[in-house]
């Protein structure tokens, strides 16, 4: 089994910064992408970044040049930079992985989810 538990998640004031943390663990061969997803409240979850193994990033337009994604692959850790955060950001945060769990065999794995909060 795999777990992803992530952590970083808060209230932050419109303008402010969070930076969120996402750590894989148990029977990992290797993981291919990462990413980070949000669910606003009454919408659907959506792409925030992804990141490959070989470190190439994917944003959506909405936060391209105030988020950043990186990862540790030592670790099997991946995190979210959050910066200029406005109201429309808040949502609840969810990891997630491409995970391959032997040479042959992938499985996607998914977090519990952190709450952001952007308001003054």
């Amino acid at each position: 089994q795999v777990q992803l538990v992530e952590s970083g998640g808060g209230l932050v004031q419109p303008g402010g910064s969070l930076r969120l943390s996402c750590a894989a663990s148990g029977s990992i061969f290797s993981i291919n992408r990462m990413g980070w997803y949000r669910r606003a409240p009454g919408k659907e979850r959506e792409l925030v970044a992804t990141i490959t193994s070989g470190g190439s990033t994917n944003y959506a337009g909405s936060v391209k040049g105030r988020f950043t994604i990186s990862r540790d692959n030592a670790k099997n850790t991946v995190y979210l930079q959050m910066n200029s955060l406005k109201p429309d950001d808040t949502a609840v945060y969810y990891c997630s992985a491409d995970v391959a769990l032997s040479r042959w065999r992938n499985a996607d794995y998914w977090g519990q989810g952190t709450q952001v909060t952007v308001s003054s």
